[in-house]
């Protein structure tokens, strides 16, 4: 009897600069209304990093699971079976897979602040998609867990 993969997952998160950022929008903020008064730059200041913060906050929530026979990513869910080889790529080769070598059929889950990411083909013969790109911190791990997910089913 074979276990099921091991649960993988990653939240691909904001980098903390840009919670700094998110203060410094509200600082922005409160500079911007501070004509108007004491308490309209306090406004701006605590409204201006919270909407920030909640903008850094939803772009840094999507996460990669590998979940039994799934790999989830964002909203894609994608059975093992219907993937092939998972190719682990450094800061470069990622860069030249995000730009000039990109397929605009391909399933681009991209995060500007991720240098490394995973590119696994697609090969369901019904499926248009050619590659899976995802942007990820720990690319084995993941193509680790594919094969382990694929060799469970």
């Amino acid at each position: 009897m074979q276990l099921s993969a091991a649960p993988y997952e990653e939240r691909l998160t904001a980098p903390r600069s840009w919670w700094l950022i998110s203060f410094l929008v509200g600082l922005s903020l409160a500079l911007i209304v501070l004509p108007f008064g004491t308490l309209p730059m306090l406004v701006g200041l605590v409204g201006g990093t919270a909407a920030a913060a909640v903008v850094a906050s939803s772009y840094g929530s999507i996460r990669i699971r590998v979940v039994g026979d799934q790999l989830i990513a964002g909203e894609a869910k994608i059975p093992v079976r219907a993937l092939g080889e998972a190719h682990v790529m450094d800061q470069e080769e990622a860069r030249a897979w995000r730009t000039h070598k990109a397929d605009t059929r391909a399933f681009l889950l991209l995060r500007a602040y991720i240098p490394t990411a995973l590119r696994v083909e697609v090969t369901d013969p019904a499926d248009p998609t050619p590659y899976l790109y995802l942007s990820t911190r720990e690319p084995e791990r993941l193509a680790e867990a594919i094969r382990t997910a694929k060799a469970s089913v």
